[in-house]
């Protein structure tokens, strides 16, 4: 079984895809899975961790509008797409499995060439161009988000890790608590901006230190590597643990109660798996799709939403902290949070793109009689 695995650009294309590389290995540990990508992205750094090899072709942004970047498109999408077929026959691969983004348009314009089914998976509410384009070419699309209009599309969730899907939470708490230095006694915040952190939460929560400190409030605070603010000292006992970074996400979600957040797809996708409870703060740019993957958690009662411009220390004081502190509304919410979750779209995808790939066989074997 040969799969090529088209998803690059950012977290949010190349993460499930690496969830869904690791559910084929598992179910067949003789596979050849490769991965599709552009020298421009994270996946240059992430997937060779991983393990699977990466395949480069150049990357091809396409402009939301009419502008004269336009006029340069059609040359440099074919090159981008010949490159791409020619991974294809490369890797001999059976299969394209598409996460949207840069790589994903020349990556379906090169499978529709080389005639090898296409299987298209878009995490979030709004679908991107790419995938748009990838689900007129086949009928094989899924969804992580329930309310995503898209041709052909079926709601399976986003494919997470499965040290994520499999974390016990609650179980593992303690141990996760003195993995950081915090107390076993007393509630625990995640604050997170994603990979590069976020300056108007580190700046709010910073704020808020003194109050989150007297009501017995612990902080996990991941700042992100280019914020070069002074985090709170810890005093009084109450301790206030900041990083830049945490490479061990599993275990920052077994330490917390709850989550200050943004709401970028795999995020709200990780969350409701373990069942962690959120205040959502959605990225203030772009076309407001981070408060549409929120909404249906929100909406159910495993979280709450707040603007960026919204969100002050005197937020954190007033709205915020009176929820960390009532036990059982946040296990409330944890429960609500957790009927949310998919734990297991990477499995089911992975189930999906052999079922496509055993019909293909299925179809090459068959006798053409002629008529």
């Amino acid at each position: 079984m040969r799969v090529l695995l088209a998803g690059g650009g950012s977290a949010g294309h190349i993460e499930p895809a690496l969830a869904l590389a690791d559910a084929v290995r598992r179910i067949d540990p003789g596979a050849e899975v490769t991965c599709l990508g552009t020298e421009r992205g994270l996946e240059t750094r992430l997937i060779p961790l991983r393990g699977y090899p990466l395949e480069l072709i150049p990357a091809v942004p396409m402009p939301r509008s009419v502008t004269p970047k336009l006029l340069t498109v059609p040359g440099r999408l074919a090159s981008a797409v010949n490159a791409a077929a020619a991974a294809i026959d490369r890797t001999r691969a059976q299969v394209l499995v598409g996460f949207g983004g840069y790589v994903a348009t020349p990556a379906y314009l090169a499978a529709r060439r080389r005639k090898i089914p296409i299987v298209v998976h878009e995490a979030n509410p709004k679908p991107g161009l790419a995938n748009r384009l990838g689900a007129r070419f086949t009928t094989h699309v899924f969804t992580g988000h329930p309310d995503t209009q898209l041709r052909n599309g079926k709601y399976i969730g986003i494919p997470i890790r499965r040290e994520i899907a499999d974390l016990d939470r609650l179980g593992l708490g303690d141990k996760a608590r003195a993995h950081f230095g915090l107390r076993p006694d007393l509630p625990v915040l995640l604050v997170t901006g994603g990979s590069q952190g976020a300056r108007s939460l580190n700046e709010a929560v910073f704020g808020a230190a003194g109050w989150l400190r007297e009501a017995g409030v612990q902080v996990l605070h991941i700042i992100g590597p280019r914020n070069g603010h002074e985090a709170p000292v810890a005093s009084s006992g109450v301790p206030y643990v900041a990083a830049p970074y945490i490479d061990r996400m599993d275990l920052a979600y077994a330490a917390a109660d709850f989550a200050l957040c943004r709401a970028g797809a795999m995020t709200c996708a990780e969350l409701t798996a373990v069942g962690l409870p959120a205040a959502y703060v959605p990225l203030p740019i772009g076309n407001g799709e981070q408060r549409l993957n929120a909404l249906p958690i929100v909406q159910r009662g495993g979280g709450m939403l707040v603007t960026d411009a919204d969100l002050t220390a005197e937020w954190i004081r007033d709205t915020l902290l009176p929820v960390l502190v009532n036990i059982d509304q946040v296990a409330d919410m944890s429960e609500a949070a957790h009927s949310l979750g998919r734990g297991d779209a990477d499995r089911r995808l992975a189930e999906a793109v052999i079922t496509v790939l055993n019909e293909t066989k299925a179809d090459a074997q068959e006798p053409h009689h002629p008529n």
